[in-house]
């Protein structure tokens, strides 16, 4: 799948000139209705014998519209993201840059240097979909902006427990801690992304060495908690007991720093420096503040006895 970051103004000589259906959304989290829109443009792409591809938006557009309340953290940062369409079989991915100058954009400004520009024959996007200044376009106008060079389908509202699956509602979930209640409607356990850096080496003074992974991208991370988790090194994924928190135990909060510490079953080896993900599957405990270090090991004891028999239930 081919990425392309559209900075500004795309020129047509910039531009391939194969004819598309394209997805339109900001897609964080490309949860269950997300996959709606994509697939659907997939397929029609497919039907018509049209090439395929998703557009959409960098930063997020609060960080323009609503700087006071800005969304400073992602389900799915840009890669994430990309790597999520791209197994949903899409050939190309537009990042556009949302900023002020885009903001502006009249829709029909946004239709034809953007859609018309880059060869839109069908365009996909979801009931609630807008764009243009102040969001005076959507789906019910957008073929009075079409210059009737592009069909549309409009995707009604996705639903799962008599509720609309949004990227808000699976934000309120991670930042509770719910991750079961979050892969139900994402379609698949949230997955974080860093690397493995050094940390103080406490674990390993416990007996419970951890791998404490820094994130590169600004992902939401769950409620500070102990998890069971999956951690994918090296193209394998190990069962773990995930710690996120600012370990109570040992620091005041003054001097406390978040970490999110991974603890893998059944490991020896050396994770240091890689590039790991994680699968946060279940919640097992709030994080707690311990009398001793030997209360501490006692419990994580449980943990770790918690986590292996819930993956061998899976």
């Amino acid at each position: 799948m081919e990425r392309v970051f559209l900075d500004g103004r795309p020129f047509m000589e910039q531009m391939d000139r194969r004819e598309k259906v394209i997805a339109l959304g900001y897609f964080d989290g490309v949860h269950l209705g997300h996959q709606k829109v994509i697939q659907t443009a997939v397929k029609i792409a497919e039907e018509k014998g049209l090439e395929s591809a998703v557009m959409t938006f960098f930063p997020h557009p609060s960080v323009v519209l609503r700087p006071d309340c800005k969304r400073e953290t992602e389900l799915t940062p840009v890669n994430m993201k990309a790597t999520l369409i791209e197994e949903l079989g899409v050939h190309t991915v537009y990042f556009v840059k949302f900023d002020s100058a885009f903001s502006q954009l009249s829709p029909q400004k946004f239709v034809d240097e953007y859609l018309i520009q880059l060869h839109a024959k069908h365009i996909v996007a979801g009931y609630d979909f807008t764009f243009g200044r102040k969001a005076a376009g959507n789906m019910e106008n957008i073929g009075d902006y079409s210059r009737s060079m592009f069909s549309y389908t409009v995707i009604p509202k996705v639903e799962q427990f008599g509720a609309k699956i949004s990227t808000s509602h699976i934000r309120s979930l991670i930042e509770k801690g719910e991750m079961e209640e979050t892969a139900d409607l994402l379609g698949r356990p949230y997955r974080t992304s860093g690397t493995v850096v050094h940390g103080d080496r406490r674990g390993r003074t416990l007996g419970f060495p951890t791998a404490n992974v820094e994130e590169v991208d600004p992902y939401l991370i769950p409620a500070y908690g102990v998890y069971a988790v999956r951690l994918i090194a090296g193209g394998k994924a190990l069962n773990g007991v995930c710690s996120v928190g600012l370990r109570p135990t040992f620091y005041s909060k003054e001097e406390a720093v978040k970490t999110v510490e991974v603890f893998v079953l059944d490991f020896e080896g050396d994770l240091y420096d890689q590039d790991v993900s994680i699968d946060w599957y279940k919640r097992l405990r709030p994080e707690l503040k311990f009398s001793s270090a030997d209360a501490l090991v006692h419990q994580m004891e449980k943990d770790k006895e918690e986590t292996r028999r819930y993956f061998i239930s899976k």
